[in-house]
């Protein structure tokens, strides 16, 4: 319904690793994702080493919330780029300032998730982390955007 308001409070948060958020280079990024002790015991991450990957929802906490278009805009402001809507991309001016990443799960040490690769800096509140199946991943053939293959070889380098 449009106007509805929901509360959601983070489960954990990002410890470590990138201190502020930018477009590429994080390849080899290494940090911890803390879950409340407060509201949850070791049993809830049971199981969870079984995984190699998870998604994790986060909140976008550091970003300009004054910065934000509804509209189209060219990504990373490039000229040679189209302009495409708020849905046609993924970057971090989102309406409800939400993110998704898929990472790598090194190692679960209790409450602590050891992950690789999570596009999200130290601090991020942490919405939901789910274990990544392999059958939820796209089904078919999958395209995109010719400009998104031209923005993204670096965003998952190491940087030198």
């Amino acid at each position: 319904m449009p106007g509805e308001v929901f509360t959601v409070e983070p489960i954990a948060h990002v410890v470590g690793g990138r201190v502020e958020p930018t477009d590429d280079y994080w390849g080899g990024t290494h940090s911890i994702i803390r879950i409340d002790g407060s509201r949850f015991t070791s049993d809830s991450t049971k199981g969870l080493e079984d995984f190699s990957h998870l998604e994790v929802v986060f909140r976008f906490h550091l970003t300009d919330q004054s910065d934000l278009n509804l509209g189209a805009r060219r990504p990373r402001d490039n000229p040679q780029w189209p302009e495409v809507g708020i849905f046609g991309h993924r970057n971090m001016r989102r309406i409800n300032w939400l993110g998704v990443s898929r990472c790598h799960l090194l190692k679960v040490d209790g409450l602590d998730l050891h992950v690789e690769e999570l596009d999200a800096v130290d601090g991020t509140p942490v919405l939901d982390i789910k274990p990544w199946f392999a059958e939820f991943g796209p089904r078919g053939e999958v395209r995109q955007a010719t400009w998104t293959t031209e923005m993204l070889p670096l965003y998952f380098a190491q940087q030198a």
